[in-house]
């Protein structure tokens, strides 16, 4: 009944749900700060921060399409990287078990500590924060690919070697589709994560970038352009992410159907 409410009264309100609650979330927030009299240096109203993206606007422009830049081209290298390295831990059981610790280990270590080695490697700039994120969007494409290919029956692989496959078989004729859904389900993950690696590592060695931007203001006290800086990541994270999920659909749409198939 309620399915047929929404039809007759020509409103999607499942589709307007995240204006709704993102607007009223923004009302409660203006009204909060208005009502308990909260300093803007601590918490500055929406209001002010809607002003200081009209104030600072050319600067944030700027700022945010060089942390687009830096993070699409990080992330970019990670799917290229992820997906190669993932074949290859993939391919063998022998080397999944010998290369996942070291994964496991290497993703283990904050991203934060190897920005240091970075800017001494590359220097201060754009270098350090398209490795940072890549270097932290590359692990979930790795494992999940890995994982895609890891998973593959064993009595899947008995029949066709039964009937005649090779491992190169096996592997583009099962391995690799079977592992598609596991991969463009991580490039939503791997998307957001590469957007923190790029702005940790514009806020410690950067010139430019919303991280830059977001530690000059805080040394100045400019709150509401630090809030500035976040709604414009979130924007930005919110779009790519997104994107990736409608990639997602269009490539696995198959195996998306399969499995309502199979429930």
């Amino acid at each position: 009944m309620s399915m047929s409410g929404t039809k007759k009264s020509g409103i999607n309100w499942i589709a307007l749900a995240p204006w709704i609650y993102t607007i009223g979330l923004f009302v409660v927030w203006e009204l909060a700060v208005r009502l308990f009299a909260i300093r803007p240096t601590i918490l500055p109203a929406p209001s002010a921060i809607v002003g200081a993206l009209y104030q600072y606007w050319p600067a944030i422009q700027r700022h945010s399409i060089q942390t687009l830049f830096t993070t699409t081209l990080g992330f970019g290298l990670a799917v290229v990287g992820g997906l190669a390295l993932g074949l290859l831990i993939g391919w063998s059981r022998m080397i999944y078990a010998g290369l996942y610790p070291l994964m496991v280990g290497f993703n283990a270590i904050p991203k934060v500590a190897v920005v240091p080695i970075l800017v001494i490697w590359f220097g201060i700039g754009t270098i350090p924060a398209v490795l940072t994120a890549f270097l932290i969007a590359f692990f979930p494409i790795v494992v999940n690919v890995a994982t895609g290919l890891a998973t593959i029956e064993p009595e899947t692989e008995d029949v066709l070697r039964a009937l005649g496959a090779r491992k190169m078989d096996i592997m583009l004729k099962v391995g690799i589709p079977r592992s598609m859904p596991y991969f463009f389900g991580s490039l939503k993950v791997a998307i957001t994560l590469a957007f923190v690696g790029s702005v940790i590592s514009e806020t410690i060695a950067a010139n430019s970038g919303l991280g830059y931007m977001m530690a000059a203001a805080q040394s100045q006290f400019n709150v509401p352009l630090v809030f500035a800086g976040l709604i414009m990541l979130a924007i930005e994270g919110i779009v790519m992410y997104a994107v990736m999920a409608w990639v997602e659909t269009r490539m696995t749409g198959w195996a998306h159907r399969s499995q309502l198939a199979n429930a």
